[in-house]
């Protein structure tokens, strides 16, 4: 570069750095593509239409007697992990407020974790 003048000095100075601007440019927009991929895959994979199949099902079943209700959770623990590959549990915690119905529920697929806490009058 020393026998070039000022001006050419200048215009290559400006070609490097718009060269690295670029190259800059490139590798955020590359990240962000990433970014915005992994996010929309962990939306399609939220499993909200099991989650709320297995909830009735079991909501349903706590309108049944006491000794079909430990025949129904083994069943629907075995359907939920044939079908859906998905841990399902759910109890009747004792302490409950009195008049009201309670259940924690509890589905793990791997992927998603989800507990809830089921109060009804």
């Amino acid at each position: 570069m020393a026998r070039l003048n000022d001006d050419a000095q200048w215009i290559v100075l400006m070609g490097f750095l718009v060269s690295f601007s670029f190259f800059f440019l490139a590798l955020v927009i590359n990240q962000s593509t990433v970014v915005g991929q992994t996010t929309a895959e962990s939306v399609i994979e939220f499993p909200k239409n099991d989650i709320r199949d297995v909830r009735s099902v079991i909501i349903q079943s706590a309108s049944f007697s006491s000794t079909d209700i430990d025949k129904i959770q083994d069943d629907i623990i075995a359907i939920s992990m044939s079908r859906k590959n998905a841990v399902v549990d759910y109890s009747i915690p004792t302490p409950c407020i009195a008049d009201y119905s309670c259940m924690r529920i509890h589905y793990n697929n791997g992927v998603t974790e989800y507990n809830e806490n089921w109060v009804s009058p």
